[in-house]
């Protein structure tokens, strides 16, 4: 037997997945395993866009927002199927983005920040302010479960057998993107601009095209949101989530889709732990992002890569110069 081939991680991943959907029965560590989930969704795509094109964003949540609203309005407020309702969230979130992304996209570096951080306040604002549409900072309750040919996915195992398979095709999605010709021109575009485009890479449609897929997947990890916890509010879609999505993509590692899910799966079940510390949420957010910068630039996956690589190569009697 390839020992190599049980170590894939699309192995790991699959076996992962199966093994606990089969051990796992209390519906708090599921609902949280489906929130880990929900929150890879979100750092898979914010990374395509962070990591491999080099385009900041602080306005992610946002789209989250958008997603998860449009999907809670339809079903809770019109009775609209909640398939449909997702659908109107891609749509209404696509749209979005292109509407943002083209003035937006021809901003670089700091600026872009700004222009993105500015577009999340705008919906976090709308979000409280439209009290007969979203229901204000009170929130917006009675959102239905997802539903399959009238099994309604309404516990969170249910929900695990959904999240999870979708985010693994997800994965697979952006690693096919990553490997193919778009993936080369995004990290030509994250390495310079200029360079780029003296190759041929058109820049600004490969930008709009990135940043309208990863708010794709922000309203996807949206619409599952609501119809997870089957009520929504503004509080869960301001700046701070965005800063917090940032930061799994520098801890798990920008430029890694692995990444992505690791760094969602520890900032998802450390505030868990760390309970009594919420006030303290930003500074324990901020003293992560710093430590990491330091000591994993390339973050945890790459990290724990290169020590291993490291450890390998100490076993088998190599000196370092």
């Amino acid at each position: 037997m390839n020992l190599s081939r049980l170590f894939n991680p699309w192995v790991i991943f699959g076996a992962t997945v199966l093994l606990l959907a089969g051990v796992v029965d209390n519906d708090y560590y599921l609902t949280l395993i489906n929130f880990i989930g929900i929150h890879a969704l979100l750092v898979v795509g914010l990374n395509l866009l962070l990591g491999y094109a080099g385009q900041i964003s602080l306005g992610h949540a946002a789209f989250f927002g958008l997603g998860a609203y449009t999907s809670g309005i339809l079903t809770a407020t019109c009775g609209v199927n909640p398939w449909l309702a997702l659908l109107a969230g891609l749509v209404i979130c696509g749209i979005t983005a292109v509407l943002i992304g083209v003035p937006a996209l021809k901003l670089r570096g700091y600026y872009l920040a700004m222009a993105t951080l500015g577009f999340g306040i705008i919906v976090y604002i709308f979000l409280n302010e439209a009290q007969g549409l979203t229901g204000g900072p009170s929130g917006l309750a009675g959102i239905p479960a997802l539903s399959i040919f009238g099994f309604k996915l309404d516990t969170p195992k249910r929900l695990y057998l959904l999240i999870w398979p979708v985010l693994g095709g997800i994965l697979a999605l952006s690693a096919n993107l990553v490997d193919s010709r778009t993936g080369r021109a995004l990290r030509a575009l994250h390495e310079g601009e200029a360079a780029a485009e003296s190759l041929g890479v058109n820049t600004a449609r490969l930008k709009l095209m990135i940043f309208v897929w990863s708010a794709l997947y922000a309203s996807l990890a949206g619409s599952f949101y609501a119809h997870t916890l089957n009520f929504i509010a503004p509080a869960s879609f301001g700046f701070m989530f965005s800063i917090k999505l940032v930061t799994m993509v520098v801890l798990g590692g920008m430029a890694s889709i692995w990444g992505s899910l690791l760094g969602a799966a520890v900032l998802t079940v450390l505030p868990e732990i760390l309970t009594m510390f919420h006030d303290y949420e930003v500074i324990i957010f901020g003293a992560i992002l710093m430590v990491v910068m330091i000591f994993l630039p390339r973050g945890l996956v790459r990290g724990i890569m290169d020590l291993w690589e490291f450890r390998r190569y100490k076993k088998e009697g190599g000196t370092i110069a």
